[in-house]
Order: structure tokens, then C-alpha cells, then sequence
């Protein structure tokens, strides 16, 4: 149902859904928090406020502060130590009607996928998943004869069709706005070592339901791999690789250069790699130091992922590989024979200085 104005004008500030799993703030919530403060230094209520659900965790308060957050509200209760969209939801819609922000960002992770668009629905407002772009600003964006153009709105900007096409939204008529956003997209602010944040506990009270989950067992996954997320630098491999096994002189690279492999989703449509490895739109947002692209050819999907990397560096047999456009450095040729003498350069120029 469409808000009045006056009903629009209740809500104020900038809000942040500052996921934990195990008592650790997740690295996407100090995300948002970079994010939000840039918005609210657009609005007329600059104040950024994370909301911190689980229980035994109004200690991780300060590190929320130290990335932001100028408040904090806990909602701890024994009912949340797992992640359980019931409760969650319940915790978050909560908070939204008793509060009342006028922004709220969730981060697109596995439960952020889940929590947002349930939360959304239970406070009846839209919200856009998978944002690239945040910005405060004019909707519609050009002026419509006829259409008021209304001021200070939250414009989320996320991939259409595919990733063919890019799609501006706005939530106009009622409040809050909501967006989800991916890992690895927004850049987290410099932590202001010793910072406090005001403190609120809320509890709105937690009657088990038809609707609460009983969780049996928490299997973990054990993994060597380090996340790709937070590599420095990354070698990738696309199809243009030809094989599994042709991979190995990727890592001999990214071993040289000490970084870690990573690829596009081909990679993993064929079977070749992990999905925790891809770079890309339905993959992982990376921001690197140095990435190496191989043998990709550069698709918009895959272009979302990495297309903020300090440096770009393409090595493709194709010269017209659409990778070429984002590449701040390219090399034209057989990768089986660049990449190796590539690793061997590396490797030389290494014991030279160690020398």
C-alpha cells in the first residue's frame, strides 16, 4: 500500500543489517557500513546505524563503531544463535517498525538472500537485490511532464537481462528503501581504532512458531582454499585454458606472483574448478591488486566481477576479445607459451633480487 507523504516523512537515517556467523561480524557488513556513510552524508539525517542480531554478541558492538556505525542496536536472544529466517525476520522486521529508517542495506549473502526479501514482504516495501550502484538522488531520474520528480531518493542500480542491460530503481511511494548487495562491491572506510557507538538493546519478544525450523546439525565445510575475495593478487582462467589440467601452469604463475587461481563460470559449468572459485556476476565480486585474465574472452557477466581490480592484465589469442576494453595491460598469443615464460620471468627476476 502507497505511503502519504506525511507517513514517508516518519522515517529517517541510514540502517545496516551487520551480519555475524559465530559471533564474527561478517566482512560484508563493514561493507555497508562504507556504503551508508556515504549515503547519509547525502540526506539530511547523517546517521548510520547497524543492526546486530544473535545471541551473546552486544560485544561486537565496538567493531561495528570503529567502521561507522554511530549506533547500534542489539537484538540478542538464545533464539538467534543460529541463523534461522523466522527469528531473523521477526528480529529485523521488528527493529524496522519500531525504528523506522528510511534506508536499509542487507548484504547478498547466502542469508542476506533469504532474510532480505522476507523482511521486505513482512513490512510491506519493495527491495532491489543484487545492487552494483548506490546513490541519493532524483526519481524519476529525468524530469516526466506531468510527474513530480521527487528529491532524496535511494537509486539502486543492479544488472538486468542477463547482465545485458542495466536497470535503475527506486522505491518512491513507500519506506523503507531496501537493497541488497553483494560481497566485494562496496569499499570498506579505514577503521577508526577506539571508536563507540551508542548501544540499544531490543528485544520484541520471540514466540516459537509453525515457522521456526529445528536445526539438527551444523556440518562445517573445511577448505585449504583461501577465499578469493581477499586476494591481493589473482591469476584466472576461462575456457580458453582447454583443460583441467591446463590449469596447472596458471598456478605455477599465481604461485610466482604469489597470489591464488581463480576463473570465470565456463570454468565451472564444465566442471573443471569449484564454484567458490568464480569470478563473475553469479560468482564472486573480487577487487585485486593485479588480476590476470586467461584465456577469458570477457563477457558483461564476468566483467561485473572483476572490473575493479587496481590493474588488469589479458592474455587472449582472440585481438578483438571484448577483455581487451577493460585491460590496462594486453598480450595477444598462445597462452601455453606466454604464461609459462611469464612464470619463468617472474621467477628470474625474483632470485635476482634475492641475490
Amino acid at each position: 500500500m502507497k505511503m502519504t507523504p506525511e507517513q514517508i516523512a516518519q522515517y529517517k537515517g541510514v540502517f545496516v543489517f551487520a551480519q555475524q556467523v559465530d559471533n564474527k561480524i561478517s566482512g560484508i557488513a563493514y561493507e555497508l557500513l562504507g556504503k551508508a556513510k556515504e549515503l547519509a552524508e547525502s540526506l539530511e539525517t547523517k546517521e548510520v546505524t547497524a543492526v546486530l542480531i544473535g545471541s551473546e554478541v552486544k560485544a561486537l558492538a565496538d567493531n561495528l563503531a570503529e567502521y561507522g556505525a554511530d549506533k547500534v542496536i542489539v537484538v540478542d536472544d538464545p533464539e538467534l544463535k543460529e541463523y534461522r529466517t523466522e527469528p531473523y525476520a521477526h528480529a529485523l522486521a521488528s527493529v524496522i517498525n519500531e525504528y523506522k529508517p528510511e534506508i536499509v542495506l542487507v548484504g547478498a549473502t547466502a542469508i542476506g538472500r533469504d532474510l532480505g526479501p522476507t523482511v521486505s514482504a513482512r513490512v510491506e516495501t519493495g527491495l532491489t537485490a543484487d545492487c552494483t550502484v548506490l546513490e541519493i538522488g532524483d526519481f524519476p531520474l529525468q524530469p516526466i511532464p506531468g510527474k513530480e520528480q521527487l528529491h532524496g531518493q535511494l537509486l539502486m542500480t543492479r544488472p538486468a537481462f542477463g547482465g545485458n542491460t542495466i536497470a535503475t530503481i527506486a522505491c518512491p511511494d513507500n519506506r523503507p528503501q531496501m537493497a541488497t548487495v553483494r560481497p566485494g562491491v562496496m569499499q570498506k572506510i579505514d577503521p577508526k581504532k577506539g571508536a563507540k557507538a551508542e548501544v540499544i538493546e531490543f528485544n520484541p519478544g520471540f514466540t516459537v512458531n509453525n515457522r521456526y525450523v529445528t536445526i539438527k546439525e551444523v556440518v562445517k565445510a573445511v577448505s585449504d582454499v583461501k577465499d578469493i575475495m581477499d586476494a591481493k593478487i589473482l591469476v584466472s582462467g576461462g575456457r580458453g585454458v582447454g583443460s583441467p589440467e591446463n590449469f596447472k601452469i596458471l598456478e605455477e604463475l599465481a604461485e610466482a606472483l604469489g597470489g591464488q587461481v581463480s576463473c570465470s563460470r565456463a570454468v565451472v559449468d564444465a566442471g573443471w574448478k569449484p564454484k567458490d572459485m568464480q569470478v563473475g556476476q553469479t560468482g564472486k565480486t573480487v577487487r585485486p591488486n593485479l588480476y590476470v585474465a586467461v584465456g577469458i574472452s570477457g563477457a558483461i557477466q564476468h566483467v561485473a566481477g572483476m572490473e575493479e581490480s587496481d590493474i588488469i592484465v589479458a592474455i587472449n589469442k582472440d585481438e578483438d576479445a571484448p577483455i581487451f576494453d577493460v585491460a590496462d595491460y594486453g598480450v595477444v598469443g598462445d597462452l601455453n607459451k606466454i604464461v609459462p615464460k611469464l612464470t619463468e620471468e617472474i621467477k628470474a627476476a625474483k632470485a635476482a633480487k634475492q641475490a
